[in-house]
């Protein structure tokens, strides 16, 4: 790393990054005058019903800013490395982009720095957002670390906390920490070129016989519900995979095949009763071990997501419902 103070406006940055959490950061630094000297991104692919072919939501980024793209299928080409090198960068920075291998992230004399959200060493993983909600965390953050082999294991350079509100989901969290993190990123730099930003071994922050908080990458088997859990377990379920990629259940209605619904918004209501766990009421309440789940925006197959009211408003009953 560097130890010499130079004028962060004149590193040259690569960035690499795809979605709109990295988006955000590379159009805040571009903004503020830091020279991005290339984005690199997913390559460009059909999505969609008409299966258009769209750009990365990093690539649109940089070329608003005349940044030049870079967008490699495979990131151990000798193309792509020879392309890497004749940029010349002082520094990296990576957000929710791809394992890189290393003779990339050791290119840059500044290092390479990643920012992943979460407070490391807990929620290293593909999904920390959705999880920290799914586990009922009350607080999650930001991290920015040097990046080493192992995944999410490098020395971190700054961690800043960020409170998760009783009711919010993963999408509401999702777009605070992306602004949060464009902040981090910036300070970061500025950091590394004044050559004091910190390097903190992730291993001192682990308390001794205990393991991190992990946060996988999210499966369909993940995202199901399981109604056999409490009320606050169900609810955290729900609230952590929405809007994406959603919580689901199997909807048995009267003597019909079981449809896989999605539920993106939900309450709980302790209250006891006798119901069997999984019984639906006319107003779309769960039955549960420990109470109610109150079901207030669902998706049917072939529908758009509504709230539980106006679904009601075209939905025909037909007999006995249960979620399983």
């Amino acid at each position: 790393m560097n130890t010499q103070t130079v004028n962060a406006k004149n590193i040259r940055i690569i960035f690499l990054g795809t979605p709109e959490f990295a988006a955000y950061s590379l159009e805040a630094l571009a903004a503020e005058g830091y020279n991005i000297v290339a984005a690199v991104t997913a390559p460009d692919k059909p999505a969609g019903r008409g299966q258009q072919i769209q750009k990365s939501a990093v690539k649109i980024s940089a070329e608003k800013y005349n940044i030049p793209v870079l967008q490699p299928e495979k990131l151990k080409s000798q193309e792509f490395i020879d392309q890497l090198r004749g940029l010349n960068p002082d520094l990296m920075i990576v957000v929710a982009f791809r394992m890189l291998p290393e003779v990339v992230w050791t290119m840059p004399k500044m290092g390479t720095f990643n920012l992943h959200a979460s407070l490391l060493p807990d929620y290293r993983g593909a999904a920390p957002i959705n999880w920290a909600i799914i586990n009922g965390e009350t607080k999650t953050g930001i991290t920015t670390f040097f990046l080493r082999q192992e995944i999410d294991t490098g020395n971190i350079i700054f961690r800043e906390e960020i409170q998760i509100g009783e009711n919010e989901n993963a999408g509401s969290l999702h777009d605070r920490m992306m602004v949060a993190g464009a902040g981090l990123i910036r300070k970061t730099v500025d950091a590394i070129a004044a050559g004091n930003a910190p390097s903190i071994d992730q291993r001192s922050l682990i308390t001794e016989g205990t393991q991190p908080k992990e946060a996988p990458k999210l499966f369909r088997e993940t995202s199901r519900i399981n109604w056999s859990n409490d009320g606050n377990s169900i609810r955290n379920h729900i609230r952590g995979l929405s809007p994406y990629p959603g919580a689901w259940t199997e909807m048995v209605h009267g003597d019909e095949h079981p449809v896989a619904v999605k539920i993106y918004a939900a309450r709980f209501n302790p209250t006891p009763h006798q119901a069997q766990i999984g019984t639906v009421t006319d107003d779309f309440q769960v039955a549960v071990k420990d109470g109610w789940i109150i079901i207030e925006e669902i998706q049917v197959p072939g529908k758009k997501r509504l709230p539980v009211s106006e679904f009601l408003k075209g939905f025909k009953r037909n007999g006995i419902i249960r979620f399983q």
